[in-house]
């Protein structure tokens, strides 16, 4: 019988598509609501629970009450064990640290937890490297190595390690960074503690890698190369990131680093756009191209970081429209490894998915592997 405890953030991952870069705090939370913002948590952890059911009659599961991991076990077919002593509506991160140790006392084989950073900051706080965990990824912001690369490898990753096809633990960085910062375009990131996961290249994000100052030529050299192509029948949505900003900054126009912007006819018409916004432009231009750069180090082009950069949205602007930039120095941070997506919509990366163009220089391009 194997034995595993389940902890789900409901909240984290709120703040993406609505261009909030987070859901930290009570005040952003509300914002978030405020704009609409849905939940993501739960659909992403029923991802993760629907590769364990084919142990379901030899595992045992311990979970939080209500949306904190029961009603995503549930709706999956499981019976959990439900722990006593977390609130069922209104939880905070102490109910996420107080769950943590309580399954540490309940001896489960792993934890499997839904969140972001702070999530994971969380279960490092409560509970060290005394349990091995896996995060499934539903934040916005995932620094952190801890967290699978996708909810469905969590479930697969969970699944090999339970059934002792995997033995290998790894100790793997807690990051986080500070949210109000990040809001204003300044990336700042602080190493917490270490975990123990279950590890497995193929199915645990690497960590993020910013670009080297021998990048910037390269990046002025892309920047050349995509405005020398821009058609003025197209809207431009702009991604996050140091070689997209490259591109704004030769267009002379103002740029949200960490945001997504607009450009139509070379000139600005959004800035640090979310969702909504994004679908109301691209209703009313209809010919629309998207401009992204992978991670570096970790390699997504959608689902981390970028969440404005909804399914919808995607859908929208179609495949053929979308144009990845990157350096050489970012594709060789991949270590040979595929890009990612996890937009969260299976079908849309199942068609991302197969061999993408990247503009790496002033008309060079590569083609590279994309994963889901």
């Amino acid at each position: 019988m194997y034995k595993i405890g389940l902890i789900v953030n409901p909240i984290a991952g709120m703040g993406g598509r609505v261009g909030l870069k987070g859901t930290d705090g009570e005040t952003i939370l509300q914002k978030a609501k405020n704009l609409g913002a849905i939940a993501l948590s739960p659909k992403r952890t029923s991802a993760a629970l629907e590769i364990l059911l084919a142990i379901k009659n030899n595992l045992k599961m311990i979970t939080c009450p209500s949306d904190m991991g029961e009603n995503e076990a549930v709706n999956c077919g499981f019976v959990p064990e439900i722990i006593s002593g977390i609130r069922t509506e209104e939880t905070t991160f102490k109910d996420t640290q107080k769950a943590a140790c309580i399954m540490r006392d309940h001896s489960v084989d792993l934890l499997l937890f839904a969140g972001g950073d702070g999530t994971a900051r969380d279960i490092y706080t409560s509970i060290g490297k005394t349990l091995p965990v896996i995060g499934i990824p539903t934040g916005v912001k995932i620094h952190s190595s801890v967290f699978a690369s996708s909810p469905h490898k969590a479930g697969k990753l969970a699944l090999l390690y339970l059934q002792k096809k995997l033995h290998k633990l790894k100790e793997v960085e807690v990051m986080d960074i500070d949210e109000q910062a990040f809001r204003n375009g300044i990336v700042k990131t602080m190493l917490f503690g270490y975990l123990k996961v279950p590890y497995e290249r193929r199915y645990i994000q690497g960590g993020k890698l910013g670009s080297s100052p021998s990048d910037e030529i390269i990046q002025k050299a892309i920047a050349e190369d995509i405005i020398e192509n821009m058609n003025n029948d197209f809207l431009y949505i702009i991604g996050p990131g140091t070689t997209t900003r490259a591109i704004m900054q030769r267009l002379h126009l103002n740029y949200t680093l960490l945001g997504v912007d607009a450009v139509y006819k070379k000139e600005l018409i959004g800035l640090d756009l979310n969702e909504s916004e994004l679908l109301k432009l691209i209703n009313k231009k209809k010919k629309v191209k998207l401009i992204i750069t992978p991670i570096g180090g970790q390699g997504y082009i959608f689902g981390r970081g970028n969440q404005q950069l909804s399914p919808q949205v995607i859908w929208n602007v179609k495949r053929e429209n979308i144009i990845i930039v990157a350096t050489h120095n970012k594709i060789i941070s991949l270590k040979r490894y595929s890009l990612l997506v996890d937009t969260g919509d299976l079908s849309l990366d199942r068609a991302l998915g197969g061999y993408a163009q990247i503009v790496t220089n002033y008309h060079e391009r590569t083609v590279y592997k994309v994963e889901f």
